[in-house]
């Protein structure tokens, strides 16, 4: 358990904080005016990762709120994976000078495996792959379009290229408080070596009891967004869980 996190969600549109349901850009909440401040929010909260999406750059195919996540990295100290528009080694490799720890890479990671594999081999540890998918197929350019390709057949074709992690996102779920698909999420972590971070639909605290549990001990960790904005899942209630199941 010593490597499960929480990751704190902050999705952003338009330089501003939102949450989507299922992806649409049309159903978006907007949280917070100031991503920063909701950065800095999480990490006293005690985060020890933040889990950053620029929704308009996965649409565009390259970083549009590159501003409101530079603000965000002078304001925080705790690492920061960060996902939407990265689809060429420039732009991977323009994050990470920037102080981002991770990068996420989605769409580039059907479209374009070798992308993967180069960046992953020239960033060892700090590439990592957003796997998202409508009826266990994976979904592409902000999930606008849906491949032909299951989220298996994907995994299993970084399995040794020093990936560091797959977010696995049931988008059905995402956004809507329906709690994590963790059967399919355990199914992928226990068919590949990769680790595999739960998205998607955490809705309370018993999403992160169920994540500690020991079926699902080969997850990394899973992210939570509107459960934390809503105020359904009490930040140091989830944390203190997770501290404990660490520490057995």
């Amino acid at each position: 358990m010593e490597t499960v996190i929480l990751f704190p969600a902050i999705d952003l549109k338009n330089g501003q904080c939102v949450r989507l349901e299922q992806g649409d850009m049309a159903r978006a909440t907007v949280f917070n005016l100031n991503p920063a401040a909701q950065a800095q929010s999480f990490a006293a909260q005690g985060f020890e990762y933040l889990h950053v999406v620029d929704l308009d750059g996965a649409f565009a195919g390259k970083p549009v709120n590159a501003g409101a996540v530079e603000a965000m990295l002078k304001t925080i100290k705790i690492p920061v994976q960060l996902g939407g528009g990265i689809r060429d080694l420039a732009t991977v490799e323009a994050w990470l000078d920037k102080g981002i720890t991770r990068v996420i890479i989605g769409t580039a990671a059907v479209r374009d495996p070798e992308l993967v594999k180069s960046a992953a081999k020239t960033f060892p540890g700090r590439v990592a792959i957003g796997l998202d998918a409508r009826d266990g197929k994976v979904a592409v350019e902000g999930w606008a379009e849906t491949s032909q390709v299951t989220v298996l057949e994907i995994a299993k074709r970084f399995e040794d290229a020093g990936v560091a992690a797959i977010i696995f996102t049931d988008i059905a779920r995402d956004g809507l408080l329906k709690g994590l698909n963790l059967e399919a999420t355990i199914a992928l972590a226990d068919a590949i070596s990769i680790p595999v971070i739960a998205s998607g639909g955490l809705a309370s605290i018993e999403d992160v009891k169920a994540m500690l549990t020991p079926r699902a001990k080969k997850l990394a960790g899973a992210i939570a967004g509107r459960a934390l904005y809503d105020g359904r899942l009490d930040p140091a209630a989830a944390l203190t869980l997770i501290r404990d199941a660490r520490r057995s």
